[in-house]
């Protein structure tokens, strides 16, 4: 396995206070001298916490200068290009190597974000990268208009992985020509138009699938993806219902339950919402159901447990099938299963994904049943770059790796480690409300405070967001109000990334408080 481990192992369990010598936490360098002193609060303002070492020796950057980058993008790159840009101070990156990115500069930075939650098995992983050298040699483009092995490799593979009656695939280039797909499908299935997704949901910026993505933000002062509605996301944290033990993680909400075992009255209510939504906002049948297992946008927020076993059956009942956005969350991300669906114990009626099914590569796909497969050849479609002999070759590669390197083992381990260690940092800070998650697609949502909920100021997250970039860590942030840190790195970290992560992230909150 290609994992950077660390010469000494530190649990972050030492910022609880106990003694910095005990097996875990991460070095730091403190300011008088290398002696770490037992106190309440681990880390002072004046420590620098050191990085995990790496062997790899990244190639010296020799090209345009940072300020002719910058001239560029905001003459002739389109200027949505500067305005998604994150950090004041940008990040330039030069070269990629698993879990580490280099900027031009030379200096090495933890991915916790892997170019948003895309990087599944790591930066340029030599296996992937192998795969992908050995196709260029071979054969770099054809189209499925002609039969060649890649594409019939992968789609077997790639079915092997899924459940029955999964195993009809249409390869795409990106979520969001995936989930485009997965629409006129549904539609030419059922004969039904309306769809139905959740409030605070991101399915893709493409002119249809604008109307499955339900957040301001991204919209735009035009007719589009008409035939979509929204209804209540079943949101347990911020939502108006919530208990201590409604969602499938290792870390639940600090909201108050009554609820007696095996009964949760906000899954109820929250399934109510939906009748509700039916009873006014769509036909009486209709065509689709979208919902990531667990939303990435959205800021990783989970449902209640059983929440979409019983929505499937409501959408089913009503002509509608049930459509698994696992564009961010399959291919091991949750660890305790291959794809986030399998976590609520459904089996939907189309699974779309993109992302992590290339490590990087352009590449997404639409999986469904022969039975709705067979209502898409009605009229032509064609595809140039779908499917292509390159991204077969990488994505072929990238689930023998996931198998090989134990990668959603890894997922569960870490990512486990990880929400626990940061639920004691939420006990700690009155600003840190929320952390959610399963495996590495974890959510960290910061509030004014635990009693109000009310989301942290977009200033605020920008300071915090810009100190634990300035410390050598990336990660991003989602949730309706920008109040959600996203951690969603490469699958390849170790428990010292994440120990030098937690006194990062510890540092630049406790930075702000004092600010504050």
């Amino acid at each position: 396995m290609y994992k950077v481990t660390s010469c000494l192992r530190i649990r972050y369990a030492g910022i609880m206070g106990q003694s910095c010598c005990s097996p875990g936490l991460a070095r730091f360098h403190v300011g008088r001298g290398a002696v770490c002193q037992k106190s309440s609060i681990k880390y002072r303002p004046t420590d620098l916490p050191e990085m995990p070492p790496c062997n790899f020796k990244p190639v010296a950057y020799k090209g345009m200068s940072k300020e002719r980058m910058m001239e560029i993008r905001r003459q002739n790159c389109n200027p949505m290009t500067m305005k998604i840009t994150y950090f004041k101070r940008p990040v330039f990156i030069h070269q990629g190597h698993m879990q580490w990115l280099w900027d031009v500069d030379g200096k090495r930075y933890l991915d916790l974000f892997a170019g948003v939650a895309t990087v599944s098995v790591g930066h340029c992983h030599p296996k992937v990268t192998a795969a992908a050298e050995q196709q260029l040699k071979r054969l770099w483009h054809t189209t499925n208009i002609y039969v060649y092995p890649p594409l019939h490799e992968y789609c077997e593979k790639l079915a092997s992985y899924l459940p029955d009656p999964l195993k009809v695939i249409y390869l795409t280039n990106s979520g969001s020509e995936a989930n485009d797909l997965a629409m006129l499908m549904a539609r030419l299935h059922t004969g039904n138009f309306d769809i139905i997704t959740f409030r605070g949901s991101y399915h893709g910026g493409s002119p249809q699938t604008m109307g499955l993505t339900s957040n301001s933000s991204y919209k735009y002062p035009l007719a589009t993806g008409s035939g979509c509605s929204n209804t209540m996301c079943p949101d347990v944290f911020r939502g108006p219902w919530g208990g201590s033990h409604c969602r499938d993680s290792p870390v639940q909400t600090t909201r108050e339950c009554s609820c007696s075992h095996g009964h949760c009255m906000a899954n109820e209510q929250y399934i109510g919402q939906l009748k509700e939504t039916f009873a006014t906002s769509v036909p009486g049948r209709i065509a689709a159901f979208f919902a990531e297992p667990i939303q990435g946008m959205g800021g990783a927020v989970q449902y209640p447990k059983n929440y979409l076993k019983e929505a499937y059956k409501v959408v089913r009942e009503r002509g509608g099938i049930c459509i698994a956005d696992e564009v961010q969350t399959g291919f091991g991300r949750t660890g305790s299963h291959f794809w986030g669906f399998q976590g609520h114990d459904v089996i939907p009626d189309m699974v779309t994904m993109a992302k992590g099914i290339g490590n990087g590569f352009p590449m997404g796909a639409v999986v469904t049943t022969p039975e709705i497969a067979a209502s898409f050849v009605k009229a032509f479609h064609f595809n140039t770059f779908g499917g292509n002999p390159v991204a077969c070759a990488v994505a072929s590669s990238v689930l023998d790796t996931i198998k090989e390197d134990g990668t959603q083992q890894n997922s569960l381990d870490v990512g486990t480690y990880l929400m626990t260690e940061l639920a004691k940092l939420r006990d700690k800070y009155e600003i840190i409300g929320d952390v959610r998650g399963k495996g590495l697609q974890i959510g960290v949502e910061m509030v004014k405070d635990k009693a109000s909920r009310d989301p942290l100021s977009p200033e605020a997250m920008s300071e915090i967001f810009e100190d634990i970039k300035d410390m050598g860590v990336l990660i991003g942030k989602g949730g309706l109000y920008g109040q959600t840190f996203r951690i969603q790195p490469p699958m390849c970290i170790t428990k010292e990334d994440v120990d030098f992560f937690l006194a990062v992230f510890n540092k630049a909150i406790h930075s702000y408080m004092d600010r504050k």
